[in-house]
């Protein structure tokens, strides 16, 4: 079960309940998770009831419902609405996940939200990412080449090259696999998580970058790389449908095999 980074010596206490409007026959109960710091109270859990004949299918939709027509001092983040931004991840239902590809109806009952889990909390549903976007920046995402381009064109790479890409560039940032591993929980000072690692190897495995050697020495660490225990929690909550265990395995291999 996931668990979330709670303001020091706080528990989650009952919040208020926000009832359907009258005559409303197609209801589902969304308890969401609210802290607020500049209040100095302790984190709670409010209910809303929310009329789905009036809301749209999916839990994103019923947010901007609720924040719109309910309650405004609600607050999450979240932009694109169609699975590309990454914005809106949140824990859903026990699982991290996007709001806004998440289904009403795939939750059997009560529509449980919290923010990704053990990530500090700016407000809400808003975690604050400050450390895991420092660590992806470590990496370098970025083409790193010391032969200049082409002067009449692209840096070209064959199709077998570019289907090497498939499946890592395909990363959003909404980091649900990086807070959904233990390994990441227990070490994420020092770990890098599935979700930094994957965008390292999206950079590795690229034909047209001339830094692969440099790339692997800043990854062959106990803690960077090696904290990766194989859970496969990274894999079963990605909502894009990415495999980030398998990015970890072939840096190891990678590593492994340049030591012979």
């Amino acid at each position: 079960m996931a668990t979330f980074t709670l303001p020091r010596n706080s528990t989650i206490t009952k919040g208020k309940h926000f009832p359907a409007p009258a005559g409303a026959t197609k209801v589902r109960t969304f308890k969401i998770y609210r802290w607020d710091p500049d209040s100095g109270e302790n984190p709670r859990t409010d209910t809303y009831d929310v009329d789905l004949d009036k809301c749209g299918p999916m839990v994103l939709d019923a947010l901007i419902k609720i924040k719109n027509e309910v309650d405004s001092t609600l607050t999450f983040r979240r932009s694109c609405r169609e699975g590309i931004c990454g914005s809106c991840s949140m824990n859903i239902d026990g699982l991290n996940t996007l709001a806004c590809l998440k289904p009403i109806e795939d939750v059997k009952a009560e529509v449980r939200i919290h923010p990704l889990p053990h990530m500090p909390v700016v407000k809400d549903l808003v975690p604050d990412l400050s450390q895991i976007y420092a660590q992806l920046r470590s990496v370098e995402p970025w083409l790193k080449a010391d032969t200049p381009p082409p002067p009449d064109g692209e840096r070209l790479q064959s199709k077998e090259e570019r289907a090497k890409l498939d499946g890592l560039w395909e990363c959003i940032l909404c980091f649900c696999c990086s807070t959904a591993c233990p390994s990441y929980w227990w070490n994420g000072d020092r770990y890098l998580g599935p979700a930094v690692l994957l965008q390292a190897y999206r950079w590795i495995a690229d034909s047209r970058d001339e830094h692969t050697g440099a790339r692997l020495d800043a990854l062959e660490d106990p803690f960077k790389l090696y904290r990766c225990h194989t859970i496969m929690n990274c894999t079963r909550t990605c909502p894009k449908g990415l495999n980030p265990a398998q990015a970890i395995g072939d840096i190891k291999k990678m590593l492994a095999e340049r030591v012979v």
